[in-house]
This record gives C-alpha cells, structure tokens and sequence, in this order.
C-alpha cells in the first residue's frame, strides 16, 4: 500500500505560491494526482486556461477565485470544480496564508493569456 508520508511530499514553487505534491506518478499514482497548495498573503497567480477538471478545496484561509470572468470569495472548506477549457485566477488578498487541496488527473496542463503553456511537475 503506498503511503506518502507529509516528510515526503516535494515541494514546488510557481508564481509566488507553494506547491506539496503528494499523489503523482513518480509516488505510485495512476490516474489522479494531488497536491496541498500554499497561497501566500497578497499573492495574485496570473489567469490561466486548463486543459483537465481540477477539485480545488480551500482548507484554511480566504482566497478571491476567478472562473470565466466570475470573480468569487471562498472560504476554509469551500470547494471550487473547474472543468476542462475554463480560465481560472487565484488571488490571496488577505494578510493570512490560504491553504488548499486540489485533485485532477495526470497531465494537467495549463496556458498562460500569452500563450505560454506550463506543465507543473506536481501535476504530471
């Protein structure tokens, strides 16, 4: 039985925020992959379109979601579906951490508004 231990999670950072993965390939994952984001005070992530559905699950904090052009406060245990093709921003505009969990399958991939095309390493 795999068990990824917390003290085994690799730790990613991208765009100012911090990315534990947990659940990938290289930890014995198939088909998903997970990881715990942190989003620190203040951090804006640029818009950026996906190419898979992602669960994106606030544990602690406040976080202002743009989906699509819908701009919306979650809270600590809201989650949030984003399908495949929507556009997505995450912004933390508070002065406390927000910390997430967030599920997809392998082979995320997600495009910036300039084209640029980022396959996070957590997600692949």
């Amino acid at each position: 039985m795999p068990v990824i231990r917390s003290s085994q999670a690799v730790t990613h950072e991208l765009h100012g925020a911090r990315f534990l993965s947990h659940a990938t390939p290289l930890s014995g994952s198939k088909e998903l992959c997970a990881w715990r984001g942190e989003i620190p005070a203040g951090t804006r992530a640029p818009l950026h379109t996906v190419n898979r559905e992602e669960i994106f699950h606030l544990l602690s904090g406040e976080l202002l979601i743009t989906l699509d052009g819908h701009a919306e406060r979650i809270t600590a245990g809201d989650t949030v579906i984003i399908n495949p093709g929507a556009t997505v921003g995450v912004e933390n505009p508070t002065d406390e951490v927000a910390v997430s969990w967030v599920t997809t399958s392998i082979g995320l991939e997600a495009v910036l508004a300039d084209g640029t095309r980022i396959t996070p390493p957590w997600a692949s």
